[in-house]
């Protein structure tokens, strides 16, 4: 059955009155799933028991680091979340980007750019090329680093 979305499109209701435009990646806190909607540039959020699909972050293309609609995102694709954030491969900005569940503040956890595959920095100091999957095991995330061919941790 189609719990959410049945047209492209960028509209937040409830069910197949929601609209995606290139949903990708997808978790979940056991409430909620979180939805990266590529082609939207927006992270959605959609309640299992009742299908209502809301943007919790994001409105255009860019790299703006804000909270809810006021964040963007270029072509995000991977999520995972550990329950209280979100931490999202936003892929065509090179970035890992962290959005705290409760509050929709979205802010840059590391990249910068796209090119190379700076290890042992910090934060913005390290670089990625294409991030696209993520995950956690609860402490540390692992990032699959498409076109530097190479799985990165963040500690």
């Amino acid at each position: 059955t189609t719990l959410a979305g049945s047209s492209s499109g960028d509209t937040d209701a409830t069910g197949t009155s929601a609209s995606f435009n290139g949903p990708r990646g997808i978790t979940t806190d056991g409430t909620n799933l979180y939805v990266t909607d590529n082609y939207n540039h927006r992270i959605r959020k959609i309640v299992i028991s009742t299908g209502v699909v809301t943007t919790l972050a994001g409105s255009s293309s860019g790299s703006t680091d804000a909270t809810g609609t006021s964040a963007s995102f270029y072509n995000p694709r991977g999520i995972t979340t550990d329950g209280t954030n979100l931490y999202v491969a936003d892929t065509r900005n090179c970035r890992i980007r962290k959005i705290v569940i409760s509050t929709g503040v979205v802010t840059t956890l590391a990249g910068i750019g796209c090119q190379g595959s700076t290890d042992h920095n910090t934060g913005t100091s390290a670089s990625f090329n294409k991030p696209r999957g993520i995950t956690t095991d609860g402490t540390n995330l692992y990032v699959a680093d498409t076109y530097n061919h190479r799985i990165r941790k963040i500690e």
